[in-house]
């Protein structure tokens, strides 16, 4: 056996003379610690960094606010010396969004449905809005269905008899001053909500550009309007122009504000209580 055995490393140097380890803490808000070298004592309050380094605000008992370098073992707690260290922070984390733009509820189980309804006059009226508000509608438990055209809307309306908490809303595509469509919308009574848009279809509430075109192709009176968009734009069938549409439309943001106003305004109609 070597001496270097019997008595250790000699040349390690004594038990007392090694520099022992010294904890790393987190600085907390509101951690009390002591400045090892001016025995200031304080709560951490904050931070500040200049070219010399990171720093923390300590606030001691009568409100004095003083700043530290945070070296090594540059403070004490419970006359033990610490390193403080900046705690991490974070990035908030940001509320997803349904494709209407409202915070989606997670883990959302539909709630039962209201006897309010909200109609559309037609299925791509409907798969629309359920594309964009489908989350919203089943949070608010409404339910959307279609008319099969606006003339079945006064026979509708006698079945379902509107009156409070059956409300009932209503979309309806090219609503402007003097239309069949206006006039077949008025004097519903209280109960009844009529909004829409002034475009001749709910396609062309989709804006161009999410579909990569510059604007919508003019289709002279007379002409089917969807056979001549897809003629124009070389889409095919109405069928296949439809799944182009439907395709282009991720969020809101792929409509024209007329529509998004309208949709919104009826299911605030039908959810408000009365």
């Amino acid at each position: 056996m070597s001496a270097r055995d019997s008595y250790g490393d000699i040349y390690s140097g004594h038990d007392r003379t090694k520099k022992k380890p010294v904890p790393t803490v987190r600085a907390e808000r509101d951690l009390v610690v002591e400045d090892a070298a001016s025995g200031f004592c304080g709560a951490v309050v904050g931070f500040d960094r200049s070219y010399d380094g990171e720093f923390v605000k300590l606030e001691d008992a009568r409100g004095a606010v003083r700043l530290f370098a945070m070296r090594e073992a540059a403070f004490l707690i419970d006359g033990k010396p610490v390193t403080l260290t900046k705690p991490t922070t974070s990035a908030p984390t940001q509320q997803a969004r349904s494709a209407s733009g409202s915070t989606r509820v997670e883990g959302l189980r539909a709630r039962v449905a209201r006897t309010s309804r909200i109609w559309v006059e037609g299925v791509h009226d409907a798969a629309l809005v359920e594309r964009v508000w489908g989350h919203d509608l089943r949070v608010e438990g409404v339910v959307v269905e279609h008319l099969e055209g606006l003339d079945n809307l006064g026979a509708r309306l006698t079945e379902f008899e509107p009156g409070p908490g059956a409300r009932v809303g209503v979309l309806v595509d090219h609503l402007v001053t003097g239309s069949k469509e206006t006039h077949l919308t008025t004097g519903l009574g209280p109960h009844v909500l009529v909004t829409g848009h002034p475009y001749i279809d709910v396609w062309q509430a989709v804006r161009p550009a999410a579909l990569g075109i510059d604007a919508w192709p003019a289709v002279p009176r007379g002409e089917d309007w969807k056979t001549g968009i897809c003629a124009r734009l070389g889409w095919g069938t109405p069928q296949q122009g439809w799944r182009r549409v439907y395709d282009a439309v991720g969020s809101f943001r792929d409509l024209e504000s007329p529509l998004i106003g309208a949709v919104e305004r009826l299911i605030d109609f039908v959810t408000e209580p009365e």
